[in-house]
């Protein structure tokens, strides 16, 4: 039998790790301080998250200048897109059989009541 929790990717078991992924595939590009906002994490912990998606070949950092500003922006990479593919399917799968469990135990207790 086919174990749908093997599937499951521990990289985005962080909620600020699967928050940017998921961000960022909703979205061409972002920037630090926007992920910053919607994620409401600090500096180094964002800095960090990305760091371990960037380590994973998950996301890719663009560096450049607007005007004289320094501008990093941050995108998925095909890698990123499919490896959260992966484990969101892993994750359906996971809430379909266990709610199957629990639609069984449902009507199991239903029948013996009987």
């Amino acid at each position: 039998m086919n174990n749908p929790i093997a599937h499951l990717n521990k990289v985005f078991d962080s909620r600020v790790r699967f928050g940017i992924m998921s961000t960022l595939l909703m979205s061409d590009e972002i920037n630090f301080n926007e992920l910053k906002e919607l994620m409401a994490v600090t500096d180094g912990n964002l800095a960090s998250h990305i760091r371990t998606l960037e380590d994973c070949g998950y996301l890719e950092v663009k560096k450049g200048f607007t005007g004289k500003k320094p501008h990093t922006t941050y995108v998925v990479t095909v890698a990123g897109e499919q490896a959260l593919k992966v484990h969101l399917d892993a994750l359906e799968k996971v809430i379909r059989s266990v709610g199957g469990f629990f639609l069984f135990l449902y009507f199991v207790s239903k029948s013996t009541l009987l």
